[in-house]
């Protein structure tokens, strides 16, 4: 089993169920692996693994689609990830939302979603 994993990615995003959310951009950090069988004794080529700037130009292209949960996001992106490599065993997704609209509240809120296929 091959890992690949993007971790600490930062996007500004205007994600959220409320008008202010989507008005103020927040910021959004991202951490992504990709479990895959590889076919090959030792990865030598591209085409014996997953592209992680394609993955990363896929989490970018939805972080950019206005949102209203981040369950959902995640569930999107998983699924995405999926579509453009079926040969994946398993993605895990954690996408955390930096500066929640909670008031008197210190800290971030994640949402963290695991698909095994």
């Amino acid at each position: 089993m091959v890992t690949i994993k993007l971790k600490q990615l930062r996007f500004f995003a205007h994600h959220g169920l409320y008008e202010e959310e989507r008005k103020v951009s927040n910021e959004f950090i991202v951490d992504l692996e990709v479990d895959f069988d590889s076919t090959a004794t030792v990865i030598t080529k591209m085409s014996e693994t997953i592209n992680y700037i394609k993955l990363y130009e896929l989490i970018k292209k939805h972080m950019l689609q206005t949102t209203d949960l981040i369950e959902t996001l995640a569930m999107k992106i998983t699924g995405a990830i999926h579509d453009s490599y079926p040969h994946v065993k398993k993605i895990s997704i954690s996408i955390t939302k930096k500066f929640p609209p909670v008031i008197n509240f210190s800290g971030n809120v994640s949402v963290n979603f695991e698909k095994e296929y």
